[in-house]
């Protein structure tokens, strides 16, 4: 199979990623308390004594999607890289701003701004940090962890968003959801403590095109695993013959596909996790620093941090073996 077909630029085949969720409850939330934990403890305490709430609000803005029907959410998930002609990060807009203007508004609804968003985020983020805004500080690291999980998710820089060009209908939830929380207990996800980083626009591109160059691979593999495979050794059968789905209308595979298409990658999908957490909380600890290095200690009473202080040090021996302790998310298959 020629590369080119899985690069899907197809026109008049435009789609976006509405009905997709984001690497799932159980991704998101593991990826966002990995995070926490990757954050020195000069500014990582504070976290942790609200990681309870980052790691729920971590999949808020796939709520405001698809729960409350948020149009203006959406775009902010993805980006259709096809549709942009993308050929590397120097032909690409710097700003949302820049981008707005050379694209219009309809065009960034239509086809995301991902990286934008994430850039813009930082800033809000850097200035929640330096006029010490608790509530804004927590919100905005939490969807701030979101979009920066969702850059780490190949198929969400494609048109081929969920391989509805490609006859792989399902793929999304299946590559992001269903095999995390099968095989997720197994991975090691630690990859270092956060650094600085100098240049974020270089960064977040970094992010999306490295997710990019994982698209073509992710669907070859299961294409030519469907084409080998009849319809009941792929997906789970219900008494009535007919496909299982989960609660979101995704379609459920058995988990001898699953397992041969997870080795087939790889370690892709820990990967994209592992480099989820270390650049969350490199972004995260870089607004702090860009913000002064403020004393957010102080905005908890420390009565608050004492009691955190012994399950923080639990959490972090078991994340220097690359686990994550004391977890428990819903599941979606």
């Amino acid at each position: 199979m020629k590369k080119i077909f899985f690069t899907v630029i197809v026109a008049g085949m435009m789609a976006s990623s509405v009905g997709v969720l984001a690497w799932g409850v159980w991704g998101h939330n593991h990826i966002n308390k990995g995070a926490v934990l990757s954050l020195p403890a000069e500014m990582g305490m504070f976290f942790y004594n609200h990681c309870d709430f980052i790691v729920e609000e971590s999949t808020v803005p796939d709520i405001r999607k698809h729960v409350m029907n948020d149009k203006g959410e959406t775009p902010r998930h993805y980006i259709d890289l096809e549709s942009y002609n993308y050929a590397g990060r120097a032909g690409m807009p710097r700003t949302m701003d820049e981008a707005i203007a050379k694209y219009s508004k309809d065009t960034l609804q239509r086809h995301g701004m991902l990286p934008w968003y994430i850039q813009d985020m930082m800033v809000k983020l850097t200035d929640a940090m330096k006029n010490k805004r608790k509530t804004e500080i927590l919100l905005i690291a939490a969807d701030l962890g979101h979009y920066i999980a969702d850059a780490h998710m190949p198929l969400h820089t494609s048109l081929n968003h969920d391989g509805q060009m490609t006859g792989q209908a399902g793929i999304h939830a299946f590559w992001e959801a269903q095999l995390p929380e099968l095989f997720g207990k197994d991975y090691h996800l630690y990859k270092g403590m956060a650094h600085y980083v100098s240049d974020i626009e270089n960064a977040t591109w970094n992010m999306i095109d490295s997710s990019h160059k994982l698209v073509d691979t992710l669907l070859r593999i299961e294409f030519k695993m469907r084409k080998d495979n009849p319809e009941d050794k792929q997906y789970a059968m219900g008494a009535d013959g007919k496909r299982m789905t989960n609660k979101f209308g995704s379609p459920v595979h058995t988990y001898e596909y699953a397992h041969v298409y997870h080795e087939l990658l790889q370690g892709m999908v820990e990967n994209q996790m592992k480099s989820a957490i270390a650049d969350i909380a490199d972004f995260w600890y870089t607004a702090w620093v860009n913000a002064g290095k403020p004393d957010l200690d102080g905005l908890d009473p420390t009565s608050m941090t004492d009691r955190s202080k012994a399950q923080y040090k639990e959490d972090m021996k078991a994340w220097k073996t690359g686990k994550i302790k004391g977890l428990r998310s819903d599941k979606e298959f």
